[in-house]
């Protein structure tokens, strides 16, 4: 794209030119040519996409089976009142597309599990991105990707917590305090696991006010959900900038990663 200011000579600007101030044309086009799956499209995985889509990554994959729900609004940077209803993947998608209509964007409305990890190809991809919040499709994910040597990030838990500065990115077998890392130590190392990079939180958890209108109780999860807030053991409370935070600290280490290559 050529811009022309009044009688200055015409210059190559595009969307990522001041991104390319920091990273470098050889970089940008690492990033560009680049194919990255984000199997978690939440309160931290749209934040990972959007972030990701504005350094200039070429190619996305996207793994949800959910539909935007109003309980979302809170820290979901897709869920707004017009979305509501819709599928994940696809407004995140028109998202993308939105800062960079050249993107290559896949969507997969589906909950990877054991039973279905077979049906996706994961050499496909040049780094993969988890955030789901299921222990057995995290410990899969990361399992398959570490038998292909893709390179993978993982988030912990960034529910039920107030302060952002309290992350860190580190190796799983260095966290500690958070539940679901301690979790993942235990079950990763019985597989055989010997690193995995995370970002985790050192914050303690902070229990949930129980009120009486309660997602368990009064849910409003849209027809066609197929894992709704009733089944779930426990409602984690959530705020905007917790989540979002952990979102963007993993997009600056896929860029890192990725550009280093």
């Amino acid at each position: 794209m050529y811009v022309k200011t009044g009688e200055r000579k015409e210059t190559a600007l595009n969307e990522f030119s001041r991104t390319q101030l920091l990273l470098g044309k050889q970089a940008m086009e690492k990033l560009s040519s680049s194919t990255v799956a984000v199997f978690g499209i939440g309160g931290v995985g749209t934040y990972v996409v959007e972030a990701l889509a504005r350094c200039g990554v070429g190619n996305f994959a996207l793994f949800d089976d959910d539909k935007v729900c109003l309980t979302n609004i809170n820290r979901q940077l897709i869920a707004t009142r017009k979305t509501i209803g819709r599928k994940k993947v696809e407004v995140m998608a028109e998202r993308i597309k939105e800062i960079n209509p050249n993107a290559n964007v896949a969507t997969h409305q589906v909950f990877y599990m054991p039973d279905n990890a077979d049906e996706y190809d994961l050499t496909e991809y040049d780094y993969i991105v988890d955030t789901v919040d299921t222990v057995t499709a995290k410990i899969e994910l990361i399992v398959r990707a570490k038998k292909n040597n893709i390179p993978i990030i993982s988030s912990m838990g960034a529910g039920n917590k107030l302060n952002p500065t309290e992350f860190e990115v580190a190796d799983i077998y260095k966290t500690s305090v958070d539940p679901l890392a301690k979790v993942m130590r235990h079950e990763l190392k019985k597989r055989g696991i010997k690193e995995l990079k995370v970002v985790y939180s050192k914050e303690k958890p902070i229990a949930p006010i129980n009120e009486e209108d309660s997602c368990k109780d009064s849910c409003v999860c849209q027809p066609g959900t197929t894992r709704k807030c009733t089944q779930r053991r426990a409602i984690p409370g959530s705020v905007s900038f917790v989540p979002s935070v952990a979102g963007l600290i993993i997009a600056s280490e896929v860029v890192k990663d990725i550009t280093a290559k």
